[in-house]
């Protein structure tokens, strides 16, 4: 029985050595493995197994990119200027051997190499261009570290400088420049809108004038185009009124040579048209020798018919 005991005992202990032999590397990942302490392999991504006792993990290595935050550091610009910088450090790990062998606290490593690097940077430039050379000293800064950590298995990506803080009283004075140039950009753009405004003013009058100046013109050309129809319509009427008296007299003529009229009644024709020549402006009346006896006639005629009405 304590044989039995004892097989069971020693079979679950190897099954629980095999398991532990059997490793699996997940994704974005890699071990380290050394055997008898010596550098032995790097385990990529799936399933391995490991020798009992003589082989272990010396490290789990993440291959993912990795951002550091770093705290702000000190700094001293050319012109004697102590600012506070923190950074933030983009960086992958590209070779888990030199990771897990070249340096004891990557990270810390990281940091102070940060450090140094920016002083040594920022040391060469003045406030302003501190100000105003983000993308610059985040170029530099990219470069001289992933150069200095290529030793250590680490690819730097990229750097950015998270904050820039000035001492105080360079603070209060870039507040003060920020509020003036605030107001006079304030200022500038009252000053356009005033003068769009003017402008708008100004071309709302001219409208209004050229409108008026175009009613008043078209009212002008409708009253000369009414007398001038007025006058083309009174010109037709005269002209139809000569027309028709024209025509009427035309008639008159006709009618009288269709008739066959003799001596007598073109006498008396005559003798009627020196009666109406007589009632006009004229003061002589000029009646020819042919037609006089006729008149004297005429007026005979009528003294008589005169007499016997009185008489009656």
């Amino acid at each position: 029985m304590a044989a039995i005991i004892i097989i069971i005992i020693v079979i679950i202990i190897v099954v629980i050595i095999l398991a532990s032999c059997i490793k699996i590397v997940p994704q974005a990942n890699a071990f380290v493995l050394e055997r008898l302490g010596a550098y032995q392999a790097t385990w990529d991504v799936g399933l391995h197994f490991k020798t009992p006792f003589i082989d272990r993990i010396a490290k789990k290595v993440l291959l993912k990119e990795q951002v550091v935050d770093f705290a702000p550091q000190p700094v001293i610009t050319k012109d004697n200027v102590t600012m506070q910088i923190d950074t933030v450090v983009f960086f992958q790990i590209t070779d888990p051997k030199l990771f897990a062998y070249g340096v004891e606290n990557p990270i810390m490593a990281i940091e102070n190499l940060t450090a140094t690097t920016l002083r040594n940077i920022i040391g060469d430039l003045e406030l302003d261009e501190t100000l105003t050379s983000r993308e610059t000293i985040n170029s530099k800064m990219r470069s001289s570290l992933d150069i200095a950590t290529d030793p250590w298995g680490i690819k730097v990506n990229r750097v950015e400088l998270k904050n820039i803080i000035p001492p105080q009283a360079i603070r209060d004075a870039m507040e003060k420049q920020m509020k003036a140039e605030r107001e006079r950009r304030e200022a500038i753009l009252r000053a356009e809108g005033e003068k769009k405004s003017t402008i708008l003013v100004a071309e709302g009058k001219k409208e209004s004038v050229i409108l008026e100046a175009e009613a008043s013109k078209q009212a002008v050309i409708l009253e000369a185009e009414a007398k001038k129809e007025a006058t083309i319509k009174e010109a037709q009427g005269q002209a139809e009124a000569i027309v028709t008296v024209q025509q009427a007299n035309a008639d008159g003529l006709r009618f009288l040579k269709e008739a066959g009229p003799n001596e007598a009644v073109i006498t008396l024709k005559s003798l009627d048209a020196f009666a109406k020549a007589a009632d006009g402006k004229a003061t002589k009346i000029i009646i020819p020798s042919e037609i006089q006896g006729i008149a004297g006639l005429a007026k005979s005629v009528v003294e008589v018919a005169t007499d016997v009405k009185e008489t009656k």
